[in-house]
Formats: structure tokens, C-alpha cells, sequence
């Protein structure tokens, strides 16, 4: 029987990066359920995928700093940018901020797919299960048996069923005794409660807010939606979110006070937004639509509330819905220069099946490029 030295589960964007780092001295397959690689990769970002940001830090993840700070090293933002450039990828900078393929997803996927010199590309096969015997992995699909002596779990998390996701690694991790956080939706709209149903009743406006969720504040567009908010502001202060509150501030380039400062045009007229959502907003906080010089000190007072709104969602639109899947591995049970699980010798965990999420905005997909890197780059 083929015993492979290394055996990489999952062709999404950890595993095809792997591929390109891991030396092709070793004999190489790749495991993927679905009949083609990098469906997520080809359908993100409206199929132009963010790929990474402008700003890339450890403060844009949730999860273990050091773990995170380990990966950005070995691939930062800087070095996939530049092993785009040298593979001649376009890309488009977005609001100064987001980096796109300028064309298409295709781009970073042809690139990604050099990888696969001297690898088998073992396609159209489900994972059941991963043992160990002695020094010899056996990976159990619904076709056959592979063999190998080290194995990358490059599998992903819960979200995008359609494209074949599962919880097959945290399936893995647990079969070895090795700790896990169960998956739960993250970059996802959030419902509200009973008290903000007003909020769905604007369903497709949008504006531009900070929202602070504990320590951290988002900075982007928000979008009132039919089952409660979303847009990149809330889909990035979803991660942060547990259970709470949030505070939302509407009008975070202006002064309330100064807006309506003894002006004789009605309230709703000179806040900067959406006449519905100026009106739906005094509603929210209780002040009378009226002219601003009629303003008492305890309107006053609540309309300063338009920065700093609390409240407390009802929960989050679900996995159907979630760009990734927030835990996995816990970062405690791998080592943090490989990402080999401790209790394992020659198991390895990378991208998003590891207990490591980032903001809206290419953070996930530079994850994945960087853990994945970190992890080839350790094995010799």
C-alpha cells in the first residue's frame, strides 16, 4: 500500500497554500469532498474575493494573540501581497482599505492551483474518519483509504453547507481527544428584540456607524435588513458579541447638539441621514419631531442617545447566512511554531477548523494564508 508523507484534507484557501510552501521532495495528496477546490474562495466576495486588508493585526482576530502574531510572521500581509505580485495577480484596493482580485476569484485560484505539481488531487471524497496505528495515519472516505504519515486538517468550519462544509475536523480533533470550541455562526446579521423591531421596518436603508461591542469598536456601513441588522459594521461586531449589549452610534462624524443648535428647521431635517431613518430614530429615542429651537434640555439629553443607542440583540441570522464559523481547535492543544496538535505527532491543524476568526474584511482568508504557511514552512 501508498503510504504518503503528507496528506492535506481540504482544497480550500489553507490547504491550496499549504501546497504552495510544502516541499515537493515529500510525496503530497489532497483530500477534498467537493468535485472542485476553492468553491468558497471562487463564490467570495460577490466572486472577486477580498483578500486581505490594508491594516492587518492580531487586533483584527478573536482568538489566541500569540497564535495569530506566530502565522502573521511566517506570511504577513506584506509577503502575500508580494507572492500575488510575483504570480501576477491584479487586484483592486477598496475604500482604501479592502484588497479584491481586480477581474475575478479565478485569478488567486489559478495561482493557488501551481501548488499542485507532484500532488495528488484526490477529488469527490467525503471524510469519515482519521486513526492513527504506530507512526501510519488511515483517512477513511466514502471511496477509499489513503495512508500517511503526516496529515493537514485543512477542512474549514460549519458555514456554507452548499459548498460542502462540515464539521468533519472538529470530528477529527475530538476522535483524538484533542479540545474544541463547537462552531457557531460569526460575520453574521443579528436579530433584534421586540424593542427594536422599528429597526426592521427600515429594511434596506444603510449608514455609516461605529459600534462598540466591549473594548472594540467597529467602523463601517450598516444595514437595516427584514430580520434585524446587518452590513459589514455589524457583521464584524458579530464576532465580538456574545450576549448583551451593543451600543450603536449613528451620527459618528457629527454633533447632535450642534446639528440642532437653535435652528428653526424641524429635528428630523437636520440630522444627516435618511428622512425615514431620522424619523424612525427620534421615535427610538423619544423626542418629538419639532422645531430644534423648541428642543427642551431633557429632549436634549435623549437625542444624545443617537450616540451611544444600547441595546441588546436577539441573536444572529444563523449559519445559512454566516460568511465563517467562529471556534474550532483550541490554539492551546497545538503548537503554536507548526500547528501540530500536541497530543498528536504529525496531525496539524490550519485556517478556519482552528479556534482563530477575523473581522469583515479579507482577515480570514490572510488566516488561512498565513497559518497555512506557518505550518509547511515548519516541516523540513
Amino acid at each position: 500500500m501508498k503510504i504518503y508523507d503528507v496528506i492535506v484534507l481540504g482544497g480550500g484557501a489553507s490547504g491550496l497554500m499549504f501546497l504552495n510552501h510544502i516541499s515537493k521532495k515529500k510525496s503530497i495528496a489532497l483530500v477534498e469532498t467537493n468535485e472542485r477546490v476553492a468553491k468558497k474562495l471562487k463564490i467570495s466576495g460577490g466572486g472577486k474575493c477580498n483578500i486581505t486588508n490594508t491594516q492587518v493585526t492580531v487586533d483584527n482576530f478573536d482568538g489566541e494573540s500569540k497564535l495569530v502574531s506566530q502565522a502573521l510572521q511566517a506570511f504577513s500581509k506584506e509577503k502575500l501581497l508580494d507572492f500575488l505580485q510575483r504570480n501576477r495577480v491584479p487586484l483592486e484596493l477598496r475604500k482604501n482599505r479592502y484588497y479584491f482580485c481586480e477581474n475575478s476569484s479565478d485569478e488567486i485560484i489559478d495561482v493557488l492551483k501551481k501548488g499542485f505539481k507532484g500532488v495528488d488531487i484526490l477529488l469527490n471524497h467525503t471524510i469519515s474518519t482519521v486513526q492513527k496505528e504506530k507512526d501510519t495515519f488511515s483517512i477513511q472516505t466514502d471511496k477509499s483509504i489513503f495512508y500517511a504519515k503526516k496529515v493537514i486538517v485543512a477542512t474549514g468550519g460549519k458555514s456554507f453547507k452548499s459548498l460542502g462544509a462540515s464539521e468533519i475536523g472538529l470530528e477529527i480533533a475530538k476522535s483524538f481527544d484533542i479540545e474544541v470550541k463547537e462552531f457557531s455562526p460569526a460575520l453574521v446579521g443579528l436579530t433584534v428584540q421586540k424593542e427594536q423591531f422599528w429597526m426592521r421596518e427600515l429594511s434596506g436603508l444603510s449608514c455609516y456607524v461605529h459600534i462598540k461591542v466591549g473594548q472594540k469598536v467597529l467602523e463601517e456601513e450598516m444595514l437595516f435588513a427584514h430580520k434585524g441588522i446587518s452590513g459589514p459594521a455589524v457583521l464584524s461586531a458579530s464576532l465580538y458579541w456574545k450576549k448583551g449589549l451593543m451600543c450603536i452610534d449613528f451620527l459618528p462624524t457629527k454633533n447632535i447638539l450642534s446639528l440642532t443648535n437653535n435652528s428653526k428647521k424641524l429635528v428630523s431635517s437636520v440630522i444627516p441621514l435618511a428622512k425615514r431613518l431620522s424619523k424612525a430614530l427620534l421615535k427610538a429615542v423619544d423626542v418629538q419631531d419639532k422645531e430644534c429651537k423648541r428642543l427642551t434640555s431633557e429632549d436634549k439629553e435623549k437625542l444624545q442617545l443617537l450616540h451611544n443607542y444600547s441595546f441588546a440583540p436577539a441573536g444572529n441570522f444563523g449559519f445559512t447566512k454566516a460568511e465563517v464559523s467562529r471556534g474550532g481547535v483550541l490554539s492551546d492543544g497545538l503548537d503554536m511554531q507548526t500547528l501540530e496538535a500536541k497530543k498528536v505527532k504529525g496531525l496539524y491543524f490550519i485556517g478556519e477548523v482552528v479556534d482563530v476568526t477575523g473581522e469583515l474584511g479579507g482577515y480570514n482568508f490572510q488566516w488561512a494564508f498565513s497559518s497555512a504557511t506557518l505550518c509547511a514552512k515548519s516541516m523540513k
